[in-house]
Parts: structure tokens; sequence; C-alpha cells
């Protein structure tokens, strides 16, 4: 049952895949891979919990920066697995949504991100919003051409307008941000969309980041009271 002071919309930077494997003597890939695996019991953990939108930071316009092997590993584990992971999501009844500029991705990466978002795109349960080649500031330099390109006369340019050009068009604002891996930054991640939202920051490595610790991190949200625009105090857990 959904708790009327649980977050509608939780985002998560999911950190920590790189130093799962090499505390284990295993291929950063091994670390990518169950990261991935990793996204299967936390739709469920947010599905059990009447999370409307989830929305998880898996590969940012930044990680292009890494060594070309791990890079290339990272889109080859997105092509084998998107369309397996997909079938178990439309099955709950979960829409996949895209956001990031997929027009510069390869054509092999595209069309699995689309054949993916297509299977699914009728379903309400929940919207899982996948952020892949996504960077917060390109997303804001991209709302501001589309606010161009579409002619919006400036001075009918507000909040409204402008996140209604935002790649996350139509969605809620973040309530509740999760990062694991023991970092306390938000590394250019949905900078309009979070602005208001909680912070929740963990140590724990995100393939180890299991449903009871999803529940830890939904459970001290419900116990904050929000205070948009006065300050809070950062914990790590």
């Amino acid at each position: 049952m959904k708790n009327k002071h649980l977050s509608n919309h939780v985002a998560i930077i999911m950190d920590g895949n790189g130093r799962w494997a090499e505390r284990r003597g295993l291929p950063r890939s091994a670390g990518h891979q169950a990261g991935f695996n990793r996204i299967r019991s936390v739709v469920k953990t947010a599905l059990s919990h009447g999370i409307n939108y989830l929305t998880v930071y898996s590969f940012s316009t930044e990680n292009w920066n890494r060594p070309e092997e791990e890079v290339r590993g990272i889109l080859n584990l997105l092509v084998d697995n998107i369309g397996r992971e997909a079938a178990d999501m439309h099955r709950q009844g979960v829409k996949i949504r895209h956001i990031g500029r997929l027009e510069s991705l390869s054509a092999e990466v595209q069309d699995a991100i689309n054949r993916a978002c297509r299977l699914t795109q009728e379903n309400t349960r929940m919207i899982f919003c996948f952020a892949f080649n996504y960077g917060g500031r390109a997303e804001l330099l991209d709302t501001a051409r589309s606010l161009i390109e579409n002619n919006i006369p400036a001075r009918e340019i507000n909040e409204e307008t402008f996140s209604s050009h935002l790649y996350t068009a139509g969605m809620p604002d973040v309530d509740l941000v999760i990062r694991t891996g023991g970092e306390l930054r938000i590394s250019n991640f949905l900078l309009w969309q979070a602005a208001y939202a909680e912070y929740y920051f963990t140590k724990v490595l995100w393939p180890d980041f299991t449903p009871g610790q999803f529940k830890q991190a939904l459970d001290a949200y419900t116990r904050r009271q929000r205070r948009f625009g006065r300050a809070r105090e950062v914990s790590i857990y």
C-alpha cells in the first residue's frame, strides 16, 4: 500500500559498478552487467511501493571520456539486454521512456532503445525513465534551442513553458534523488527537475543496492519534512 507521503518520482544515480567489479578481481564489464541486472529488482520494489515515476542515470554525456573498451562494452550490454528487460517490464505494466541525446548514438543502439519504448508505450502502471547519453546541461541547452526553433516569444517563456520543452516534458519534478557508491554530488543529473528534491546518499555500490536498501531510502524520505528553498543538512548512510 502506498504511503501518502511517499515519493511520486524517484531518480537514482547508479554509481559503483566499476569499483564493485575491481573489489572482486573482475573486469569492469562484469560490474556493469551486475549493475544492469540490479535494475530489475529496483523496478519491482518501486512498483510495490506505488511509485509512479522512476528515473535511472545509466550513461552520461561525460561517460564518453571513459576508456574506449569500457564504453563499447556498455553499449553492447545495452543492446544485448534491453529487449529482455523491456519484455519483463511490459509484463508488469511499466512504460519505458528514454531521455538524452538519442540521435548521437549508433543506429543499433537507437533501434534497441526505440523497440523497448514502442513495446511498452501503452503501459500505465509506472513510467521507467532511462537516462542514456544524458547530461543536465545538455538538456537545458537543447531546451533553449527548442524554444527558439519553435519561435516561442520571450515574454511567453515561464517555468511551465520551459518544462514543456525538457526531455521529461509531462513528467512531475523529482521528489527523491538516491545516489549509491558513496559520492556526494549530483553529477549533472536532472538539474531543473531536481531543484527541490530530497537527496539520499549511500556508500552501498549499485550492484549491491538491494530492495531492502531501496526501502530504507524510501523510509528516510517519508520521515523528512520537505522544505522548499530552505537549507537542510546532508547525511550519508
